[in-house]
């Protein structure tokens, strides 16, 4: 007791003032940024946010390395226009596909979040993740919230400054490590592996991308930090309009908590007004103070109250997930009309996303007519001009054959005998001539050019014969 009345004097001093409701608990008085040292949370959900958080950090290192059909898992080649995605190759023609894929990933954070409130941003989003291991690197060079706190007042020792410049020497590896990461999904492994080698000046481009990501990564490590979702991050402004009564939050029970007194006080409640889930919030917020929008669901207040709770023997729970409802003492509406609202309209666009992605194919064919005069007229044969355009988007070569249907058994063309031959991920562009005898050309012919490839995949294409037409 006597160690959480010195956290409380500590939290209510001066220098750290009590957060409430009309101010932002990183600003001080005058606007500057106060930075929030957390304190150490241990218990259930620390244990499982950070094996999540060590699993998706794996996730993102691994999935240039995965390869599937030949490309890695996720491979965005934005200089040849080639998006290689789980095994499917997208072309630039694709990409109006990427509709069904940035907004089914926005509806699937707005569902979620209508269900189980700000889960997203506790558990998943990249700068809760990269924080969390930030602070730890934070805590082995400098120690826990109090030494930190010291060391912000002391003056520019040399301790201080060795601590404080190891810290931020990790931050920037840490940060160029998730750069290069980062890099690698646009250019492969391979590709960044051979830059390394080479100076700077070879690689400008990609050599400036890498430093501006780690930058922008380390200032918000090693400064921003929590700004970035209370201000910069326009999801929590959302989260008012996409949670209500019955979504899943983190919160404080008032009913078993209040009124607030330390352990033995006759009438009091549960809560000890210890302030240790203050202490180990990341936003600097009180959790007992209602749900707020700087609130990001990390969870570490649970872990806090839980395990005070413990140590006075008293069943955990008192700050938990559940519902407003739940917490007024009603039962939680899991199945609401914006809950099924959403599901039908989840189930639609991944019907129509299964639908545009089933019209892909395993090659692309363009054909045009050569530009100049639509047809030509020489001793008795009319002749029509076209370019064909084949892409193959495997990596294997693929040889494709012409096939002209709907036409008469006098037509010919030149320009594909013995078939093309397009090499992985190539393109082939070959003139095709065709030509009709005169006395044919009763009526412009629609004609049906049908490409079939050594492996299966057939696509067609229809243009128009022009000509002399002979009545």
């Amino acid at each position: 007791m006597n160690a959480q009345r010195n956290n409380q004097d500590a939290l209510r001093s001066p220098r750290v003032p009590a957060p409430t409701l009309e101010s932002v608990s990183s600003l001080n008085r005058d606007g500057s940024h106060r930075f929030i040292h957390t304190a150490t949370a241990r218990g259930f959900f620390t244990r499982w946010r950070l094996a999540f958080a060590m699993a998706l950090t794996i996730v993102y290192v691994a999935l240039p390395w995965i390869r599937i059909n030949g490309n890695p898992a996720i491979f965005l080649d934005v200089a040849n226009r080639q998006f290689h995605y789980f095994g499917l190759t997208f072309l630039g023609q694709d990409l109006w596909m990427i509709f069904f894929l940035i907004s089914g990933l926005g509806f699937c954070l707005f569902y979620v979040t209508a269900l189980l409130g700000r889960v997203w941003c506790g558990w998943a989003c990249p700068q809760t993740v990269f924080l969390d291991f930030a602070r730890r690197i934070e805590r082995w060079f400098e120690g826990d919230a109090a030494a930190r706190r010291r060391l912000d007042s002391e003056a520019a020792t040399f301790q201080k400054i060795v601590r404080r410049g190891g810290k931020h020497l990790v931050f920037a590896l840490f940060a160029l490590l998730l750069a290069h990461v980062l890099l690698s999904y646009f250019i492969s492994l391979p590709a960044l592996y051979s830059m390394m080698r080479q100076s700077p000046g070879s690689n400008w481009g990609a050599f400036v991308f890498v430093f501006l990501c780690a930058g922008a990564l380390w200032f918000d490590l090693a400064w921003f930090r929590e700004q970035f979702c209370i201000i910069l991050c326009p999801y929590g402004r959302l989260q008012s309009a996409l949670i209500d009564a019955d979504s899943l939050v983190v919160g404080y029970d008032a009913q078993r908590g209040e009124p607030r007194a330390k352990k033995g006080t006759a009438g009091a409640g549960d809560c000890v007004d210890c302030h240790r889930c203050v202490q180990v919030c990341p936003t600097g917020i009180d959790i007992r103070q209602g749900l707020q929008m700087e609130c990001i669901g990390c969870t570490a207040c649970i872990d806090a109250c839980d395990t005070v709770m413990a140590k006075i023997s008293r069943p955990a729970g008192l700050i938990r997930y559940d519902s407003q409802r739940g917490f007024a003492g009603k039962p939680t509406r899991w199945l609401r009309p914006r809950i099924l609202l959403y599901t039908g309209l989840m189930l639609l666009g991944a019907c129509a996303l299964t639908a545009a992605t089933s019209t892909l194919k395993s090659a692309t064919v363009s054909l045009t007519r050569i530009t100049g005069i639509p047809y030509v007229v020489e001793n008795g044969v009319v002749r029509n001009q076209f370019l064909l355009r084949l892409l193959n988007k495997r990596n294997a070569p693929v040889t494709f054959y012409l096939e002209i249907t709907g036409a008469p058994g006098n037509l010919h063309w030149t320009g594909t005998e013995g078939g093309i031959r397009v090499g992985p991920l190539g393109e082939e562009i070959r003139p095709v001539v065709v030509t009709l005898p005169r006395a044919n050309m009763t009526a412009d012919l629609p004609l049906s050019f049908r490409i079939v490839s050594d492996n299966g995949t057939t696509l067609e294409k229809t243009v128009t014969f022009l000509g002399p037409v002979i009545p």
